[in-house]
């Protein structure tokens, strides 16, 4: 549980921040315990948080404590709308989980916020800004 240690502190050093933590919801083929464990890790050290529920679209916009994540097979994802969203909504620091298979358009390249990919499994694919991070 390195993630724990290494994402608690993240969460920590952000307290004054305005945080959203992104959910890929385009599968139901995820490790499901995982991530609520790291929604459950948001919610007690930072529970103004606002959690993002998305494949394709955007499902759901709202504060991590007050949801339930709802899952979907069709494995359509792309970031962009949620991308956009975060850039809109002003927000400091992103984190996405997700396998980072969804759709990206080529120009965009940056963001002007912090973001962290967390991607759950063993293989940690490369991102095309900010910072991944494994979770297992």
């Amino acid at each position: 549980m390195r993630w724990h240690k290494t994402i608690l502190s993240m969460i920590q050093e952000r307290q004054d921040k305005k945080v959203a933590l992104a959910i890929d919801t385009s599968t139901n083929d995820v490790p499901t315990v995982l991530i609520n464990n790291i929604v459950k890790l948001f919610e007690q050290v930072k529970p103004d948080t606002i959690m993002v529920q998305a494949d394709f679209k955007i499902r759901s916009i709202s504060p991590v404590k007050n949801d339930t994540i709802n899952y979907f097979t069709h494995g359509k994802s792309s970031y962009t709308l949620v991308l956009e969203w975060a850039e809109e909504e002003k927000v400091d620091t992103l984190f996405y989980i997700t396998d980072v298979t969804g759709f990206l358009p080529d120009e965009m390249n940056q963001v002007d916020y912090e973001m962290f990919w967390l991607v759950p499994g063993s293989f940690l694919p490369r991102v095309p800004f900010g910072k991944a991070i494994k979770v297992t």
